[in-house]
């Protein structure tokens, strides 16, 4: 599996574009609001000739959704959105105004997906809920590869914040360690914000979660 990432939006979320040795690729996460963003990531997906299959979202706080609309429109495909995501995602159109996105436009969910094996194309995931950041919260993990895409569950030493509606401190941190550092500690995880890290680094330096 490939990956390409961008940041985009005052909020420098991660946007990752994932695809196969043969083109076929999902957007996860489109955080581009301004045209000028949807034109960078555009223009990556045509030059390398990609197909995009899917764009989904790992969660559905406003820095991860804000390109939605316009990736689904142009690339005329569904969108895939977490089942326990629907209120959080719902909610937004009543609030963007206030964080200044007055031209939010909500794209209409093509699939509510749960936990369990998802394919697009010949990237197969596992998908794993770790609710606590928001209250669906999914992290995909590509096995062959031994990478996890992590939303804003974990980041490099630190978590993603709980204060939000729907956030709960406790559940994140119990679920980090029962569904996130159960994996190897070599895959290496792709987070929603900030650089990379890997699951044994953060068993042993993450200051909110570790295992020493």
């Amino acid at each position: 599996m490939n990956i390409k990432t961008f940041v985009f939006n005052p909020f420098f979320e991660n946007t990752y574009v994932l695809f196969d040795d043969q083109g076929q690729a999902i957007i996860v996460d489109p955080g581009c609001y301004e045209k000028s963003e949807q034109e960078e990531l555009i223009r990556f997906v045509e030059e390398k000739d990609l197909n995009v299959i899917a764009v989904v979202n790992t969660h559905c706080h406003i820095d991860h959704v804000l390109g939605n609309y316009a990736m689904v429109a142009h690339f005329n495909v569904d969108l895939w959105v977490p089942v326990n995501e629907r209120e959080t995602y719902q909610a937004i159109p009543a609030y963007a105004p206030s964080y200044g996105f007055t031209g939010y436009t909500e794209a209409m969910v093509g699939h509510w997906f749960d936990e369990g094996m998802l394919s697009f194309g010949e990237l197969n995931f596992q998908m794993i809920e770790v609710p606590g950041h928001s209250p669906g919260s999914m992290i995909f993990y590509h096995e062959p590869t031994q990478v996890l895409i992590g939303g804003d569950v974990l980041f490099r030493e630190s978590i993603g914040r709980t204060d939000l509606p729907g956030g709960n401190h406790a559940d994140l941190l119990q679920n980090i360690r029962e569904k996130v550092y159960t994996l190897p500690d070599t895959v290496t995880v792709y987070p929603g914000h900030g650089v990379e890290t890997t699951i044994g680094h953060e068993k042993k330096f993450n200051p909110f979660v570790n295992v020493r």
